[in-house]
């Protein structure tokens, strides 16, 4: 996952980058189709330019260190209890809301927008499967190829479905205490546990609910209802070596409130930024659990 995320850090830097300099924020009702189809366009080549020079330095900082051959593919779908899966459909859901906010504000409409963000995601994505199916360490994996293309269509498809995105992906992060038993797996520092210790993840999906009601309706626009998942007692990748470690890995499962902070008003575009960035993360609130092991629990702030 670490490639994943720096590559696509590099990549949204250089976005941000032309959108703060090339004055990219415009009125559509002020200009004509040529001034914004080149707008796109520049948006476009510094994206391509941008992704290639990220590859370029993935390819020899990451891949350079590894044995190439063959191409191949690898079966890593029963690892983790899925939850790799669920961090790649996140990871390419936000990168295809950035890009599309980026067309958006170069003039696209909203749906080709989100649809040519979401393609723009998946081929990213499908290089670094690509990258990978030619390294003798890693391999190839069509898991992570689905989970990359559901996570970047998801957008796309709630639009088309309800014109407008209604469920958002979102990840919470709290320390396990299972990184000093691998630190150089599972992370020696925070920063690492954060990416790399799935105990310590958890992937949610928050449903506006006000959404789904009729206009009328006085519920929260700020209050959701969020679905869960999690897993919990793995220092290794497969179950069969955490069982013959003496460990019994087992999947979670939650429904909790959540804050939607896009639901504050402001015209001030850094704090709908800034707003939307937090949101991205689901914030501490009351949760119930069940898990594979029969229990249920209740956190009245699950982390």
């Amino acid at each position: 996952m670490i490639k994943y995320y720096c590559v696509i850090l590099f990549f949204l830097l250089q976005i941000s980058k032309v959108k703060a300099n090339s004055n990219i924020l415009i009125n559509i009702h002020t200009i004509d189709k040529d001034s914004i189809q080149k707008k796109i366009n520049r948006l476009a080549w510094i994206g391509a330019g941008s992704y290639v020079g990220a590859m370029t330095l993935l390819g020899v900082t990451w891949y350079g260190k590894s044995d190439m051959g063959g191409f191949r593919f690898y079966n890593d779908n029963h690892e983790w209890k899925q939850m790799d899966k669920l961090g790649h459909f996140y990871t390419t859901f936000h990168l295809t809301s950035a890009i599309a906010n980026s067309l958006e504000n170069a003039g696209m409409k909203k749906e080709k927008a989100l649809f040519w963000s979401a393609a723009s995601s998946s081929f990213m994505m499908l290089n670094i499967e690509v990258f990978d199916g030619f390294s003798k360490e890693y391999g190839a994996s069509w898991g992570d190829f689905l989970a990359n293309t559901t996570g970047a269509f998801f957008s796309w498809g709630q639009y088309k479905l309800w014109n407008e995105v209604r469920i958002h992906p979102k990840f919470s992060f709290y320390p396990s205490g299972y990184a000093p038993l691998r630190p150089n797996l599972l992370g020696k520092t925070l920063a690492e546990q954060f990416i790399k210790d799935y105990n310590a993840q958890t992937y949610w999906y928050s449903i506006d609910i006000d959404k789904f009601l009729r206009k009328t309706s006085i519920f929260p626009k700020w209050l959701n209802i969020s679905l869960g998942y999690s897993a919990r007692d793995m220092i290794f990748a497969e179950d069969s070596k955490n069982i013959k470690a003496g460990y019994n890995p087992y999947r979670r499962f939650f429904l909790g409130l959540d804050w939607d902070l896009t639901a504050i008003k402001t015209n001030k575009k850094w704090v709908k930024k800034m707003l939307y960035v937090v949101n991205m993360f689901r914030l501490p609130a009351p949760t119930l659990e069940y898990n594979e092991r029969g229990n249920w629990n209740w956190f009245w702030l699950y982390f």
